[in-house]
């Protein structure tokens, strides 16, 4: 157990390790596993955390009992296969969270397992966050390069997530339930690992074994909100309900889905280690959305009443906190005359922020778990004798190499030693630049699971 106190950012790197390593599937799978059928065990899925859990599969499953099947991941995020466990499940990779040729070929490939299927097979399907823009299979009148601007579209629009998984719902062959529409007769059973706020498994990956109560409506409605085109095929199937998807009736009853990881359950975990080393341990939500800098500042207020003696927290103490926030792209102007202005743009939810920049300066780089940290890092005017981490529990933040970033009572005097400013990394939306200027982005590769963004603030 490491000292929080002797070396807090090594103390809170094991926290966010506790919350990853709570999350990985061979730890969460065997409860969760169903028996054998009299028929075939097919195996098909899509995630980021989805060939970690193709692997919990192969160990698990009774070696004596055939099972076949086909997953996509995300590029790089393939685990080294353990030593011992014969492959049994086909992984593939592909894009995200913009989809590629190579989703819509394993997609395509996945429906293709479905048929011939009989009532005495089993359909094992393994979800995970990511696999709505892995599992990308556009309906009739969509390309793929229609599909892949309408994502970016949606990505920049600053539509929440659920707003955007009904449009991708619709807009597909595959999610919305129609993989498990699919696949009847056999008995479909969902094993997926939440990485949304409420852990709603109709939203995870856009749900694609679980029915759907949004409806072609409700998806245009959407698009004109955010002024997002479609071609006039696809607008006039939307408006006609053409395009809808399977609907909730006793009937999905018998084709059970199961949480078999959860943010809630990462934050949980954290705690006990936070406990276990002598701190009290306050998990605000596994829930928390809105803009990354604004929630930074939140917990920055929370912090430092926590450690002036004031407000609910009692020091020494961790205050933990998962969801899933917003990072608003900044562009910049020169107006004749004057300095040149910050004006928001667009806002996206998961992407990283590489195409913002101010004229006079590199474009900004960086996701929501990086701009958190600079937002708190600037609210909390270096307070003394507090340290906080933000990283995603998948390892990547955006786009870019690092899953997040830490926090220091010097993190303000270092950056101005190595001439850098917080204020206008904030303006570009370059997270990424500070933090590593600074030496303290939080690097750890792909984890191989997905939970949502983690963050801890530990006020001694």
């Amino acid at each position: 157990m490491i000292d929080p106190h002797t070396d807090p950012q090594s103390f809170l790197r094991q926290l966010y390790d506790a919350a990853v390593l709570r999350a990985l599937p061979l730890h969460n799978t065997a409860a969760y596993l169903p028996q054998p059928p009299k028929g075939r065990t097919i195996v098909l899925g899509a995630g980021k955390a989805g060939g970690a859990m193709a692997q919990a599969v192969e160990a698990l499953w009774p070696a004596d009992k055939p099972m076949s099947g086909l997953v996509v991941t995300r590029y790089g995020h393939t685990p080294p296969r353990p030593a011992g466990v014969p492959e049994r499940i086909e992984v593939v990779e592909a894009s995200h969270p913009v989809p590629d040729a190579a989703g819509l070929a394993a997609a395509e490939r996945i429906l293709a397992l479905t048929q011939g299927l009989t009532a005495d097979d089993l359909v094992l399907c393994l979800i995970s966050g990511g696999g709505s823009a892995l599992l990308t299979l556009p309906a009739d009148g969509l390309t793929l390069e229609d599909k892949q601007r309408i994502n970016r579209d949606l990505l920049n629009s600053g539509a929440g997530i659920g707003e955007m998984n009904c449009v991708r719902k619709h807009l597909s062959r595959i999610k919305g339930g129609r993989l498990a529409a699919a696949c009847a007769p056999a008995q479909v059973v969902t094993l997926t690992i939440s990485d949304v706020p409420g852990d709603d498994p109709s939203v995870i990956a856009s749900g694609p074994t679980v029915p759907d109560v949004t409806t072609c409506a409700d998806a245009w409605a959407i698009l004109q909100r955010y002024n997002i085109e479609v071609p006039a095929a696809i607008e006039a199937a939307l408006k006609a309900g053409a395009l809808e998807t399977p609907k909730p009736s006793p009937a999905w009853d018998k084709q059970p889905v199961r949480l078999i990881a959860t943010p809630q359950q990462s934050l949980e975990a954290a705690a006990e280690v936070a406990r276990a080393a002598g701190l009290n341990a306050y998990v605000l939500s596994d829930e928390l959305e809105g803009e990354s800098r604004e929630v930074g500042k939140v917990h920055a207020a929370l912090a430092r009443a926590a450690a002036k003696g004031q407000g609910p927290f009692k020091k020494p103490c961790v205050i933990l906190s998962g969801g899933e926030t917003t990072v608003t792209i900044r562009k910049a102007e020169r107006v004749a005359g004057r300095s040149a202005q910050v004006k928001e743009e667009t806002a996206q939810r998961a992407g990283d922020t590489e195409q913002s920049a101010l004229p006079h300066a590199r474009p900004g780089r960086g996701g929501r778990a990086g701009e958190f940290c600079l937002g708190l890092a600037v609210a909390l005017q270096a307070q003394p004798n507090v340290w906080a981490i933000a990283a995603d529990t998948d390892g990547i933040d955006g786009i870019e190499d690092n899953a997040g970033a830490l926090v220091a009572p010097d993190t303000l005097a270092r950056a101005e030693a190595a001439g850098v400013k917080a204020t206008d990394c904030l303006d570009r939306n370059d997270a990424y630049g500070f933090f590593e200027a600074v030496g303290d982005l939080v690097v750890t590769g792909p984890t191989h699971t997905n939970v949502n963004d983690f963050r801890a603030i530990l006020v001694l």
